[in-house]
């Protein structure tokens, strides 16, 4: 006899035949203002098509299947069903369905199983795998998620990153990659020394299943039974008995690679007593490992471009020497984005003629590896035409116009300050820059010296520049900045620089604490890179020569 439900538009129960209440093993009653799935937990009743029903009124044939009470919720049931929708005076007041119980054969139910099984780790992956975007980490994830699921130890590993610290070369004929992650079971965790470690090199012979895998692009699958065997699928032959300490007998090398380009393996292993792999396990690790590859081609290419970035910063933003031991400087750079590290903020002293030294800072458009490597040809620039003794306005107009022929295509602002070793005056000239601010010592306060003349940015050609001489009295603290750390969104600049007025020199007198101040305050909420840069001339003490 067919089963009988009403439903109304919310999917509840409001009417079941007797029927119905055989087949679900619920009491009618029970079923009363209850959803389908709140009756049927273990059962894939398809609520998503139910509501199509109601949303387009086109009847639809519903196969569904899962556990109820009526069979000890341990035997997997089989249900077809037609659901209607019902209406009243054009109204739609619900759902009628009509539902028998069928019998799936074997092979129905092991295919259903198996999707379902597929389907899950899918879906367990794709929420947990690729969470960051460091390489390691990643590698990490899929193995986690494959142990204890598909395999009893499960090992990811990688071809070395081109931008890295060297290691040695591996030998003619032997394929080396770096193992990235690894886990087992806790039952094998204990045997895992003499498998390997986790971020060692590994060297597999010529012929191992390994280099098998990568040579073809496709998976491994061996089932390994004498000494023989193991022997030629290991890295070398002294593994083989590490691998029979660990018991294994059944193993699959799925290539991970994406756009046809490999980036290394994902190994599983079953030992003891696990069944040996099956056409549908290596599937599912085929499945799992192109998923993993998209997220691990996207940690490579960031961390490509995180390590060059490191490097950049390194060898540009180093601190510069101060020109003359009567000159005290502090610098700090604080990128927006952490994890870019660098971007076209520079700062640069540069000592010139007559013991005078040139002080830069600058800002480069943009972010990034490709911003950093503008502001370096904007700061080598810089050096060339700071030997020429020019006065700030002309350096500045030499700079705009080799930009401009050179197609550099990123505007830069730019801030020169020349400074006398024991004067009392500095030359300043601004390419769209922000004012520099002076602060003197034993006053409340600080002097934002916005009467210097603003040309525009460099790399335009418009050129216009112009000198200003202002007072720089005994240990006045010069302050340079970029942007970054006085804008804010929705605030007007003039207000936001105003702000800087209010700058005092620490307790300490030191210029390593003012910025470490200045930064505390300034630094939160900012949206763009930071690049400070603190000098004063120490006063002349009595016997100074020179």
């Amino acid at each position: 006899m067919a089963g009988v439900g009403v439903l109304d538009t919310g999917l509840r129960y409001v009417y079941v035949n007797p029927a119905l209440e055989r087949i679900n093993g619920v009491p009618a009653a029970a079923h009363l203002g209850r959803t389908v799935a709140e009756v049927l937990p273990g059962v894939d009743a398809r609520e998503d098509l139910m509501r199509a029903v109601l949303a387009d009124g086109k009847p639809r044939e519903i196969t569904s299947s899962g556990y109820t009470a009526s069979s000890g919720g341990k035997v997997r049931r089989y249900w077809h069903g037609a659901f209607h929708r019902l209406e009243v005076d054009g109204r739609v007041v619900g759902l009628a369905g009509i539902v028998l119980e069928v019998m799936a054969s074997d092979q129905v139910r092991r295919e259903l199983e198996q999707a379902r099984r597929r389907m899950t780790m899918l879906d367990i992956a794709a929420a947990r795998i690729g969470t960051t975007l460091d390489m390691d980490t990643t590698c990490a994830e899929l193995v986690d998620l494959v142990v204890p699921g598909l395999a009893d130890l499960a090992t990811v590993e990688v071809f070395p990153p081109d931008v890295a610290a060297p290691v040695r070369p591996a030998p003619p004929g032997v394929l080396r990659l770096h193992r990235a992650a690894l886990t087992a079971v806790a039952g094998l965790r204990a045997q895992l020394p003499g498998f390997g470690l986790t971020g060692e090199y590994v060297d597999y012979q010529e012929g191992a299943a390994v280099a098998r895998c990568l040579a073809t692009n496709q998976p491994v699958v061996e089932n390994h039974t004498t000494d023989e065997e193991l022997r030629r699928s290991a890295p070398a032959p002294e593994r083989v008995a590490a691998y029979r300490a660990l018991g294994m007998h059944s193993a699959v090398i799925v290539p991970v690679a994406v756009r046809g380009s490999p980036l290394g393996v994902l190994g599983l292993i079953r030992a003891g007593d696990s069944p040996p792999f099956t056409d549908e396990d290596v599937v599912i690790a085929r499945e799992l490992a192109s998923r993993a590859a998209v997220d691990l081609d996207h940690a490579r290419r960031y961390g490509h471009e995180h390590t060059i970035a490191l490097e950049l910063q390194r060898s540009l933003l180093s601190e510069p020497h101060p020109p003359h031991p009567h000159i005290e400087v502090a610098t700090r750079y604080l990128p927006a984005d952490r994890s870019v590290m660098v971007g076209g903020d520079w700062f640069d002293v540069i000592p010139l003629r007559d013991g005078r030294h040139l002080k830069a800072m600058g800002d480069v458009m943009g972010h990034g590896v490709e911003a950093a490597v503008a502001m370096s040809h904007y700061r080598s620039l810089l050096r060339m035409f700071a030997d020429d003794d020019l006065p700030p306005h002309r350096i500045l107009e030499q700079l705009d116009r080799m930009v401009e022929k050179s197609g550099l295509d990123r505007a830069a602002t730019c801030l020169l300050v020349v400074v006398d070793r024991f004067g009392g005056a500095c030359e300043v000239a601004s390419a769209g820059h922000l004012p520099p601010v002076f602060i003197d010592p034993g006053t409340a306060g600080a002097r934002v010296c916005d009467e210097v003349p603003v040309g525009p940015p460099l790399g335009t050609g418009v050129g216009g520049y112009r000198t200003a001489r202002l007072r720089l009295g005994p240990g006045t603290v010069l302050f340079l900045y970029t942007d970054g750390l006085v804008e804010r969104r929705g605030e007007d600049i003039d207000v936001s620089v105003g702000r800087l007025r209010e700058l005092t020199l620490p307790v300490s007198g030191s210029l390593e604490d003012l910025l470490d101040e200045v930064l505390e305050r300034f630094g939160p909420g900012a949206e763009d890179d930071i690049a400070v840069l603190a000098s004063r001339t120490r006063p002349r003490t009595a016997g100074t020569i020179g």
